[in-house]
């Protein structure tokens, strides 16, 4: 088939003498000797181009054109079946698609970079950009005029110190803009070290010994700082009034220290230090330790005029524990710790900041896990001291509990039970905040239905009778209205806001025989008998004395004669 036109037709320059034009060649399925053929004629001089095109994905064709600026150049593609014409009319000056920049270099502050860079286009009017990456992945353009002979620059500013951005640059006519150049080669360059900005976030732990404390402090790297330097070390410095203060210095890899004092109120800072300078120092004030105040103890009677705080249950969710707290307008800051492992030493204290305007927090970490308990404590911070306002416990999911409770003692009655647990721990080893107690019972072998229980299907069919209890701290319970002389299966199960286990066991008891059907079969069988054999006895007695039995004549010594027979009768 014919071939199509020449697609794209365009013509530029880099260096205002030598002119390439290119275009997209299209499919005439027509090979070998039969291929299309291309050539070039420039209107103007009336000639032909000088030069030989070469086609991959695009077609292209350079020649020099000397001091001609204005080209009226006309592509023409033929083959056996047809031909086909494009054509571009420009004028050189405008078409100036300028060489890459190249030998990039560079001069540095703290929070400056001037970039340099050289150019092949001497003498032409520049317009370039520079593209600067970020470490954070943002990307930012510059602009910037060519106004060297060999070399060009730009001054970026407002950068941090101690800082790895990445530049190149690309440059495009200024007068008249074609199009960019491609890009230079990226230069990764670092800013200077400068002074670390910003406070460390500091906080501590204090623990009562023997004629003193033990303070343990922790810091790290809050968001507004920054080190501004390659090694960083922190400087702990504590000091009570009147003492020489003492210090000590720790590397790059510590985040806490344990520093023991007496009683005396001690001013703590710490500062982080690099090879120009130190930061600005954070201080905490740890007050004097008097008998009305015991920070392990959570006491402060003298400041809060209240006991012991006491820890308020607080409700977890999956995205963490939400605390919540009083607010007073005495304090610049609040601060919350708590330990991302409870149960271990360390526990991996664990603290945040929050301003003077808030009054609640939803805390979460990686770290927690669901069935463990985790206490929070809310301090009010006022010139760098810091007071303990309130205690929080809570779960970011409760679990049924670890363990049934055993019973330890069973009072029986022939128709009651009393069971105590007293040893049963409903304490921060649990994996929920225990809410109470179940009590289930049922004879061996029948389904139960006592009075003031509720009915307990077990997976099998058979019924339970069910009693709760609802106060954690009551571990003693009666069932009441039981059958004598009978066997029954009982257990008892712990819940919390996770439920409770299955039940997979039982303890068995049996009633005694009911003493007062004893009695009462004495009353009305063996009590009876008795009166009818005393009256019996009595009746027998009474006969005689009244009523004797006539005595047989033979028995009568008076007529103690010999018998004798008259005739055949007998006298």
């Amino acid at each position: 088939e014919p071939p199509d036109t020449p697609n794209g037709f365009s013509c530029q320059t880099q260096d205002m003498r030598i002119v390439t034009c290119t275009w997209s060649q299209g499919d005439t399925h027509l090979y070998g000797r039969h291929s299309p053929n291309y050539t070039l004629f420039e209107e103007f001089s009336q000639k032909m181009v000088p030069c030989t095109e070469s086609c991959s994905e695009r077609c292209s064709c350079s020649w020099d054109i000397g001091q001609q600026r204005i080209c009226n150049i006309t592509v023409t593609v033929e083959n056996p079946l047809g031909k086909k014409t494009a054509t571009d009319v420009f004028d050189v000056t405008h078409r100036l698609y300028p060489a890459a920049p190249f030998q990039l270099w560079e001069e540095c502050t703290d929070t400056k970079i001037t970039l340099y860079w050289k150019h092949r286009n001497k003498g032409i009017g520049l317009f370039c950009q520079t593209e600067v990456l970020h470490p954070d992945g943002k990307v930012e353009l510059h602009n910037s005029s060519d106004t060297h002979l060999d070399y060009a620059s730009i001054t970026l500013g407002g950068l941090q110190p101690y800082t790895e951005y990445t530049a190149r640059v690309h440059c495009g006519a200024a007068k008249h803009f074609w199009r960019w150049s491609e890009w230079s080669e990226a230069r990764t360059i670092r800013t200077t070290e400068s002074t670390p900005s910003g406070k460390l976030d500091i906080w501590r732990e204090i623990t009562p010994v023997q004629g003193g404390r033990n303070v343990t402090l922790f810091w790290k790297q809050a968001p507004s700082f920054r080190a501004n330097g390659r090694n960083i070390s922190y400087e702990v410095t504590w000091e009570k009034d009147g003492s020489k203060p003492e210090s000590i210095s720790f590397s790059s890899v510590y985040n806490s220290t344990r520093i023991s004092i007496d009683n005396h109120s001690y001013r703590i800072s710490i500062m982080a230090k690099n090879s120009v300078n130190c930061s600005l120092p954070s201080v905490l004030i740890i007050p004097k330790a008097t008998g009305f105040m015991q920070e392990n103890d959570a006491l402060f009677c003298s400041f809060l005029g209240t006991e012991e705080l006491k820890e308020e249950q607080v409700n977890g969710t999956d995205d963490g524990i939400f605390i919540s707290w009083e607010p007073r307008h005495i304090y610049d800051s609040y601060i919350i710790d708590w330990c991302n492992y409870p149960t271990l030493q360390p526990c991996d204290l664990q603290w945040k900041r929050f301003g003077p305007n808030t009054s609640s927090a939803l805390i979460n970490s990686a770290a927690f896990v669901p069935g463990v308990r985790y206490s929070f404590h809310i301090y009010g911070s006022a010139a760098n001291r810091a007071s303990l306002l309130e205690k929080k416990t809570g779960y970011v999911k409760e679990l049924p509990p670890l363990h049934d409770p055993a019973v330890e003692k069973v009072e029986l009655t022939f128709n009651a039970v009393t069971l105590s647990w007293d040893s049963y721990p409903a304490n921060e080893s649990q994996s929920g905040f225990v809410r109470g107690y179940h009590v289930y019972l049922a004879p061996v072998q029948e389904d139960c239905n006592l009075k003031g229980s509720k009915k307990h299907v077990l997976p099998d069919d058979s019924v339970l009778c069910k009693y709760t209890i609802e106060n954690p701290e009551e571990k003693r319970y009666t069932v009441k209205h039981l059958l004598p002389n009978t066997k029954y299966k009982l257990v008892v199960k712990a819940y919390t806001g996770g439920g409770e286990t299955p039940i997979v066991s039982f303890k068995y008891i049996d009633t005694p025989f009911n003493s007062n059907t004893l009695y009462l079969l004495v009353l009305l069988v063996i009590v009876p008998l008795l009166v009818a054999a005393v009256c019996r006895w009595k009746m027998k007695w009474v006969q005689e004395c009244c009523c004797p039995v006539i005595p047989s004549p033979n028995k009568s010594k008076a007529l103690s004669f010999k018998e004798f027979k008259v005739r055949s009768l007998k006298i």
